[in-house]
């Protein structure tokens, strides 16, 4: 019998929960399928998980604790407010071209059909990129680089466009790179 570190495995399943979701047909994953996929039994999922909800908060919580993180470096590192939005928007969308699978979370599309609170957080993660967008407007707003009458208007289609982008690369099976000609169109959505 093989033995896994603990949170091992947990990491384990999760990972190739997230595996599954880069399939571009995109189908309903069941925990028999994911059972199956790691060769071990349901029960066996259900000794790390009490619920497949809890599997896919498990990424929703990997998904926030990521771009946050990286929201807050941006944010430190960038004193330049127009380029903080700059930088936020191409690491949104280069975390989406890395993790595919995340995508089909990001938009909702892998949580249909699952627990509506599920989707409820990812409404919330939405609220909150856009509210990071919005500060780094207000910087460059207090830097004399765009309007403040305007922050919550260019937030929010920069938001749209991000998301857009998301829905795009993951109805595309992949194929469609999110980032592409991602910048000059942010420009001028910023000028």
């Amino acid at each position: 019998m093989a033995t896994t570190k603990p949170g091992e495995r947990k990491l384990q399943i999760l990972q190739t929960l997230a595996a599954m979701l880069e399939q571009p047909k995109g189908e309903k994953i069941t925990t028999a399928a994911l059972a199956a996929k790691l060769d071990v039994s349901e029960a066996a999922l259900y000794r790390h998980f009490a619920s497949k909800a809890q599997m896919f908060e498990g990424l929703i919580e990997f998904i926030e604790t990521s771009v946050f993180g990286l929201i807050n470096q941006i944010s430190e590192q960038q004193e330049n407010g127009l380029a903080q939005v700059q930088a936020i928007v191409a690491m949104l969308l280069s975390f989406a071209e890395r993790n595919p699978g995340m995508t089909r979370v990001l938009i909702g599309d892998a949580l249909v059909n699952e627990d509506e609170r599920l989707q409820l957080r990812m409404n919330q993660f939405i609220e909150r990129v856009e509210m990071s967008i919005r500060q780094a407007l207000r910087v460059a707003a207090s830097q004399g680089q765009a309007s403040e009458n305007e922050v919550i208007t260019r937030a929010n289609m920069i938001t749209s466009v991000v998301i857009g982008r998301w829905h795009r690369f993951a109805k595309s099976g992949f194929k469609q790179n999110p980032s592409e000609h991602a910048q000059a169109q942010v420009a001028m959505l910023l000028s």
